[in-house]
C-alpha cells in the first residue's frame, strides 16, 4: 500500500531558524492558559485521542508514529472548534463591555457571563463575520450560535456546497464570491468596514492582530492534551501549513513546554498554495498566486499570517510541499490500516502532514536531511474528520477506480 508514495515528489526546502523569543511575545503563556481555562469550561469539551500508530512506524522504519485525531472535536469535526469560536467571544466581551461601559457600567463583563447568557440583548446587535475554506467558519458560526451573535461567513467559489450547507445549519448568513479564498478575505474585512461589523479571522495583517491571536491561543488546547498524554517530546512534528496559524501556535506551545527539547518542525503545504515554504525561500513573509485550487482545501491559503510567520521563522527547520495525488491513498491508509493500528476517518486536509512523513521517511536522501532513523517518534496532526462525506466519496471512489 505504501508504494504508492514512492512515484509521487516532495519538495523540501532547509531553513536556518532564527531563534529568539516570538513563541512567548506573540502567544504568550498566559494566553493559552486563558483559552484553555475557558474552552475547557465549555459544554461538550473532551480530549481528542492521541493515537500510536505503531504498524505503520514499523513499515517505515520509524520509532513511532503520534496522531491527534482532531475529528471529534465538539462535534464539529476539526481542530478549528477550539479557536473560532474562543475568539468569538473574545470579541463579544470586548464590543459589550465598551458598550456597557458608555451606559456607566464599571463593571467588568466576564467570558462566562456571554456563555451563560446574561448579555443576550447586547450580542444579538454584534456581527461577526469571517472568510474560510470550510472549517474556521464552521467553528465561528457554531460559537456564534452559542453566544447568540448574528454570524456571516464568505467562501470563494470552490468550497463545496456540503461545507457551505454546514455553515448555514448552525445560522451562519453565506455569501459565496467569484474567486479565491484570499478574495474572500479581502470582500470580508471591507463589508465589515462598510457596516460596523466585527472580522474573527484566523490570519493577521496590519493593525489587525487581536482576534488571530485569540485563534492561536485556542489550538494551545490540543497541545496541552498532547503533552498531559506523554512523558516526553517526540523527535519530529510535521505540521499543516494553510496561513500557518495552527502550525506557529503548536510550535510555540511545545516550545512553551519542552523548551530545547521540543520536536524538530516541519512544515507541509500543498504544492499549489506554499505561501509559508515560499517565505521560507524569500525568509520573509511572501503570498502566492493560487493557480489551481489543492483538494486539501482548508490549506489553500496564498498569503500567510504575519503573527504566525513570525513565530515560524524561529521555530522551523524544514518546509516541504506534497501534490494532491498522496492526498487518497493516506485516506486510505488510514481508513484500512494494517498490522493493528486504528481505523481513522480522516479529512483531506487532515492527512498532509502524514502524507510528508510516509514520503519522507521512504525517501533516503530525505531520511538523512530530516534526520529520521529507527528511534525517531514523529508527531502528525489530524487535524480534521470528514468534514464532507460527498467530497470525501467521491475522492475514494475515484482512487479504486484508478
Amino acid at each position: 500500500m505504501l508504494a504508492s508514495f514512492d512515484q509521487a515528489k516532495l519538495d523540501h526546502f532547509g531553513f536556518t531558524p532564527h531563534r529568539g523569543d516570538a513563541y512567548r511575545t506573540v502567544l504568550p503563556p498566559a494566553a493559552f492558559g486563558d483559552a484553555a481555562a475557558e474552552i475547557r469550561a465549555w459544554q461538550g469539551y473532551a480530549a481528542t485521542p492521541l493515537l500510536h500508530l505503531n504498524g505503520l512506524a514499523a513499515s517505515l522504519g520509524l520509532g513511532g508514529v503520534l496522531y491527534k485525531d482532531e475529528g471529534p472535536r465538539f462535534g464539529l469535526g476539526s481542530f478549528k472548534a477550539l479557536g473560532g469560536a474562543y475568539a468569538a467571544l473574545r470579541v463579544l466581551q470586548h464590543e459589550i463591555g465598551k458598550a456597557l461601559a458608555a451606559k456607566g457600567r464599571t463593571s467588568a463583563v466576564t467570558l462566562r457571563d456571554i456563555r451563560e447568557g446574561c448579555f443576550a440583548e447586547e450580542a444579538a446587535l454584534i456581527t461577526l463575520v469571517s472568510a474560510t475554506d470550510g472549517n474556521h467558519g464552521r467553528s465561528l458560526a457554531w460559537g456564534c450560535q452559542r453566544f447568540g451573535a448574528p454570524c456571516r461567513i464568505y467562501i470563494h467559489a470552490e468550497v463545496s456546497e456540503g461545507r457551505a450547507a454546514a455553515m448555514r445549519d448552525l445560522g451562519a448568513h453565506v455569501v459565496r464570491i467569484d474567486g479565491d479564498y484570499d478574495d474572500s478575505v479581502r470582500l470580508a474585512r471591507e463589508e465589515a468596514e462598510a457596516n460596523g461589523w466585527f472580522v474573527v479571522s484566523d490570519t493577521s495583517w496590519e493593525g489587525y492582530s487581536e482576534p488571530p491571536r485569540d485563534v492561536m491561543a485556542g489550538y494551545g488546547v490540543l497541545v496541552g492534551e498532547i503533552t498531559e498524554a506523554l512523558d516526553r517530546a517526540p523527535s519530529h512534528v510535521f505540521l499543516q501549513g494553510g496561513v500557518g496559524g495552527m502550525a506557529a501556535a503548536i510550535c510555540a506551545a511545545f516550545r512553551q513546554h519542552w523548551g530545547d527539547a521540543s520536536p524538530r518542525v516541519v512544515i507541509v503545504e500543498p504544492d499549489r498554495a506554499a505561501c509559508l515554504f515560499e517565505s521560507a525561500k524569500a525568509d520573509e513573509a511572501t503570498a502566492v498566486q493560487i493557480q489551481e485550487e489543492t483538494v486539501m482545501a482548508g490549506l489553500s491559503c496564498g498569503e500567510p499570517s504575519g503573527m504566525a510567520w513570525a513565530i515560524l521563522r524561529e521555530e522551523a527547520e524544514d518546509f516541504v510541499t506534497i501534490p494532491d495525488a498522496v492526498v487518497a491513498p493516506t485516506l486510505r491508509l488510514l481508513a484500512s490500516p494494517g498490522a493493528g493500528d486504528p481505523v481513522i476517518e480522516a479529512g483531506e486536509s487532515a492527512v498532509a502532514g502524514l502524507a510528508a512523513a510516509i514520503m519522507a521517511a521512504r525517501s533516503r536522501s530525505l531520511r538523512e536531511a530530516l534526520k529520521l532513523d529507527n528511534e525517531s517518534v514523529v508527531m502528525v496532526i489530524g487535524s480534521e474528520g470528514i468534514t464532507d462525506a460527498a467530497v470525501h466519496a467521491e475522492m475514494m471512489q475515484a482512487l479504486e477506480h484508478a
